[in-house]
């Protein structure tokens, strides 16, 4: 047997090189293939994802926003506009006679002077608030209805009764020899401490707090919170 010297090629190497040649470019060319396969499918696949994405949008539009927090228009707190406030007893008025004067205990706590009671109309607009959330707001729900008739309106039935049950509107009329009926906000009791109190509590608050005055004359200070919450004329801060 004749042995070639290496490196030197034998008559079919050749051959056997060229098959290897096209067995590699057939490998390429398969993997071009599946690649390309792969690249077809991409326009179909984001054509479907468009199309979901457009109906999740649509689907979020067609959902009811949750509703926000009722807020309850406030007699205590309403501003200065008589026009305004007209119009909010108008509205008031309304709903007790179509509403809240249906009831007979509610009919029975409203007094004929309930007008000259600014705690008695802050209840009932709060009521009313609260039973338009439950009947007809967008978040109204028969558990809010229930709600309200379980527990709020009974809750200011009962309040009613013992703020103004039997009061009239005699009561609030002045006539020589008649108590007259509080009128007004109570005073704030110890508003005179409010400057030493505030003062204690920005600069010694782990220090024992001032002493207050004997006499609650002598502790008067004319602070400005004072004339704020109490009608004084005259506040001020402290120079």
């Amino acid at each position: 047997m004749t042995r070639r010297p290496p490196g030197q090629a034998g008559p079919g190497d050749g051959e056997f090189a060229r098959v290897e040649a096209l067995a590699g470019l057939a490998r390429e060319v398969d993997g071009l293939r599946r690649g390309l396969d792969a690249l077809l499918g991409t326009p179909t696949r984001v054509d479907d994802l468009a199309r979901i994405v457009a109906q999740l949008a649509d689907a979020f539009a067609a959902t009811p926003a949750r509703p926000g927090p009722t807020v309850a228009p406030s007699w205590l707190a309403a501003p200065t506009d008589s026009e305004a406030l007209m119009g909010l007893l108008e509205e008031l008025c309304r709903w007790l006679h179509a509403v809240f004067l249906r009831y007979p205990d509610g009919a029975a706590v409203l007094p004929e002077c309930w007008l000259w009671h600014p705690d008695v109309i802050e209840e009932l607009l709060w009521l009313m608030s609260a039973w338009r959330a439950a009947y007809e707001g967008r978040g109204a729900s028969v558990q809010l209805a229930g709600d309200w008739h379980d527990r709020q309106r009974p809750g200011v039935v009962r309040r009613l009764k013992t703020a103004a049950g039997s009061c009239s509107r005699e009561r609030h009329q002045t006539r020589p020899g008649w108590a007259g009926a509080p009128s007004g906000a109570t005073p704030v009791p110890g508003v005179e401490a409010t400057t030493s109190i505030a003062w204690w509590w920005a600069g010694a608050r782990d220090d024992a707090p001032p002493e207050p005055a004997a006499d609650k004359s002598a502790g008067r200070d004319g602070s400005r919170i004072g004339a704020a919450v109490n009608g004084a004329e005259h506040g001020r801060w402290p120079q």
